[in-house]
């Protein structure tokens, strides 16, 4: 039996569909019968050979996550709705862009809220993030005021969203485009400042105004010019809690702003969760989006045409968090026997 996948052949290039051999569904591991497969920032990064984690062997399946039904498990009845993890492009072997993956027990989520597949996939590991760093190290507490920088993005729709059902008194999105303006507005900020110069006594003026007095927290996917003005822009004991570099991977730090309002720049990663703390994070946001609290924009991409949807997202022309749809018909090779 074979399976469909997106084969990565050489760093930098996107990756095309092949016929591979269909994992084994052997004892300690979870058959997925994959549905949908978001192409997320570090599923480029990886695949590009320039990440931290050093250039993956190739070839190999890009995809740091997916969302499927068990097909075989010692531990999950068949049809089990779950999302799950890989460490594609991080580690030896392959991720989660085919149709068959056989998965670690302890990367696999079951999905208890009837939620589309694609839906989970676009929120996936960025929801995680956004709401691990707005909520667990940020410390969002009700009636505070919230920056959230780069907010049309999967990231940022998504911590906008929380901090208003977290009660947070006001919500100003930072955008670079129109578009995000318009993905940040639907997701419910208050003011949207946009990014559109590095001058960052010019940046800090706009997003005071905007907050309407002094920041309490900032979540940062960019870093760079709009995390010093951000920075700038915090009141006393104010938190920038930065989960990115897609700005630059310097910014200036003005250390009088930090030690006179005791102000705190904290970092945070995914990597560092626990399965556990992961696997709560993604179903409290799952849950949400069940509750129709929490949406993100997404396109949805048959697997046929992955080449030109990865493409698009390494060059920056699609807008919205892409999603591989993996649900076409089977081939007559991909049939269970």
């Amino acid at each position: 039996m074979s399976c469909r996948a997106a084969v990565l052949r050489a760093h930098g290039q996107p990756p095309s569909v092949e016929h591979r051999p269909a994992p084994e569904p052997g004892a300690g591991r979870v058959l997925v019968e994959v549905q949908a497969v978001p192409i997320t920032p570090l599923d480029l990064l990886c695949a590009g050979g320039t990440s931290y984690f050093g250039p993956p062997a190739l070839p190999y399946v890009p995809g740091v996550q997916g969302v499927g039904v068990v097909r075989a498990s010692d531990s999950l009845p068949a049809g089990t709705p779950v999302w799950f993890a890989t460490s594609a492009g991080m580690a030896p072997g392959d991720g989660s862009l085919a149709t068959l993956v056989a998965a670690d027990p302890v990367d696999v989520v079951p999905l208890e809220h009837e939620v589309p597949a694609p839906v989970v996939a676009a929120l996936g590991l960025s929801a995680v993030a956004a709401s691990c760093a707005l909520l667990q190290t940020g410390g969002l507490t009700a009636g505070e005021s919230v920056v959230v920088l780069g907010a049309g993005g999967v990231v940022g729709q998504v911590a906008v969203q929380l901090a208003r059902l977290h009660g947070a008194r006001r919500v100003v999105a930072a955008v670079r485009s129109e578009a995000a303006a318009d993905r940040a507005t639907a997701a419910g900020a208050d003011a949207v400042v946009r990014l559109d110069t590095g001058d960052v006594p010019a940046l800090t003026e706009r997003l005071t105004a905007a907050c309407d007095g002094p920041a309490d927290l900032v979540l940062d996917p960019l870093w760079g010019a709009p995390a010093a003005a951000a920075l700038q822009a915090l009141g006393p004991r104010g938190r920038l809690v930065n989960l990115g570099s897609a700005a630059g991977a310097q910014a200036g730090l003005d250390s009088a702003a930090l030690r006179s309002r005791s102000l705190r720049v904290l970092g945070y990663t995914n990597t560092a969760l626990t399965a556990e703390q992961r696997r709560d994070a993604l179903s409290a946001v799952v849950g949400h989006a069940a509750r129709g609290e929490l949406i993100v924009g997404h396109e949805r991409v048959p697997l046929e045409h992955v080449t030109d949807a990865w493409q698009r997202a390494a060059d920056g022309r699609a807008p919205v968090r892409v999603v591989i749809d993996l649900t076409g018909p089977p081939t007559s090779e991909e049939r269970a026997p």
